[in-house]
């Protein structure tokens, strides 16, 4: 038998990690003709007309303004690790939001290292490099190609991403070396951490966590041609829920999950968050996501899903639809109520005004409905002082979207949420109205009636811009709409 791959005698080679064995497999281990013969005849694949990715010159510009910020000190990126699902399963992967930020790339364990040299930083992406043949781990290793499928060489990721390459194996090892004031950005991978865990304090690390944050507020033309692609990708999902809700109805809610994920899959790399799928009353739970109720005619279907590229930017809609077709006379003015504040919102996301103006705007038409339908005392002043209309408003009206769908959110209070809007940003307004079927203090017919309604908006230099305006949102509209896509 091979001596490094046996289940007794499991050390690799002198110079070679160990190739762990998985427990009760069925192979005892590999003899000595077979190790042999897996080295052997494979060709050649590497790649040599790559061209860099699409945002190359972007995320050039901004390790750059990264680099400005912080002269003289080491900055350490990393992409993160696989997390156990379970026992030998992991999740998906996803990079950092501040590591794919910075370099497009995706790649587990990957790190980025910007070293301080004269004028400026010396940027170093570290990665795994093509499994090793000769000790059988591309074959055997839990992460070998053979199982995990091939990645991109060394010399490739340099071409693909503009950025020196180096593997990641060797990089612990240095930075317990190096010397002089370092950041990282923490909470991806414990083991970068643990190496510089002597040279690194958590107000400095917080503060490069920040700053990366901050940096997504206003998104360049790259951003915004990507979270339109999100949002038309949405539109498309959207519509293809409305054109299944008969078949929603003979099983659950989670047809209407399955449906939008199948257009996020098929469009882009996943759904940016967790569908809400919310039929009747579980339209009043904000975040409803176990998408496991009845979908019943004559009850409304609050719909808050997000169709995620391929480079992670991710969309962000809402809207609240009538599972047959038609808005019940109390259905439509709890709607329109909601239409009405949305409208003032979304009036009110223009350059040079305060961020929180949407907020405000929203909230004031939501509280003089309130007030006009008897469902809490005014006057209107005095219930927007008190905050009485969030029994039923319960949220706030909208966020920074990008790459998270909370995007930007470590982002200084006074930079954002007190900030003043910019052409670039790209905000959710996303007023609601939710009356629990539990709630005594409204009319028996408003109990279970929840609806939300969401659009991705792009401040531009003369207002905005609703970026999903392709959804329709004035209910004679959606009503319209949806019995065009039932045929």
């Amino acid at each position: 038998m091979s001596e490094e791959l046996t289940p007794e005698n499991p050390e690799a080679p002198e110079g070679d990690e160990p190739i762990k064995q998985r427990k009760n497999g069925l192979y005892p281990g590999v003899s000595d003709e077979l190790a042999e013969n897996m080295k052997s005849g494979w060709a050649d694949t590497e790649l040599h007309d790559l061209q860099p990715i699409a945002q190359a010159a972007e995320t050039a510009a901004r390790r750059a303004a990264l680099s400005a910020r912080f002269p003289g000190e080491r900055l350490v990126v990393p992409a993160g690790n696989l997390k156990t699902r379970s026992n030998d399963t992991e999740y998906a992967f996803r990079a950092s939001v501040e590591y794919a930020y910075l370099t497009g790339n995706q790649t587990e364990d990957g790190v980025l290292v910007l070293e301080p040299v004269a004028g400026g930083h010396r940027a170093t992406i570290y990665l795994l490099p093509r499994s090793n043949r000769e000790n059988g781990e591309f074959w055997l290793g839990g992460d070998g190609e053979l199982w995990v499928g091939r990645r991109h060489s060394l010399a490739e990721a340099e071409k693909l991403h503009g950025i020196p390459a180096a593997d990641v194996r060797e990089l612990a090892d240095k930075l317990r070396e190096a010397t002089g004031p370092v950041r990282v950005v923490r909470g991806y991978d414990a083991g970068i951490e643990e190496a510089l865990t002597d040279k690194v304090t958590a107000e400095r690390d917080d503060e490069l966590k920040t700053f990366l944050s901050e940096a997504r507020i206003v998104k360049d033309a790259f951003e915004i041609g990507e979270l339109q692609k999100a949002v038309d990708s949405t539109v498309r999902g959207f519509e293809d829920v409305v054109k299944v809700l008969d078949k929603a109805e003979a099983t659950s809610e989670r047809y209407i999950e399955g449906t939008f994920f199948l257009r996020a899959r098929v469009e882009g790399n996943d759904i940016g968050y967790g569908s809400i799928c919310a039929a009747g009353p579980h339209a009043c739970t904000l975040h409803w996501v176990r998408n496991d109720g009845p979908v019943r005619s004559g009850d409304l279907l609050l719909l808050d899903a997000g169709v995620e590229t391929h480079t992670y930017y991710t969309a962000d809609v809402t809207r609240t639809l009538p599972i047959n077709g038609t808005y019940s006379e109390i259905q439509r003015k709890i709607y329109d109520a909601v239409y009405a504040s949305q409208e003032a919102g979304i009036a009110a996301v223009k350059p040079g005004g305060k961020y929180r103006d949407f907020h405000d705007a929203s909230q004031r038409v939501l509280a003089e409905k309130l007030v006009e339908w008897g469902l809490v005392e005014g006057p209107v002043e005095r219930v927007l002082e008190l905050g009485l209309q969030r029994r039923w408003t319960l949220h706030g009206t909208g966020h920074m979207l990008g790459m998270d769908v909370h995007d930007c959110a470590v982002a200084r209070t006074e930079t954002y949420v007190d900030g003043t809007l910019e052409p670039g940003m790209v905000l959710t307004v996303e007023p609601g109205l939710y009356f629990q079927a539990d709630d005594l203090t409204v009319p028996a017919e408003y109990r279970g009636i929840g609806v939300r309604i969401e659009d991705d908006i792009l401040v531009t230099e003369d207002g905005n811009r609703n970026m999903s305006a392709g959804l329709p949102r004035q209910a004679d509209e959606v009503e319209a709409w949806m019995a065009r896509l039932k045929g």
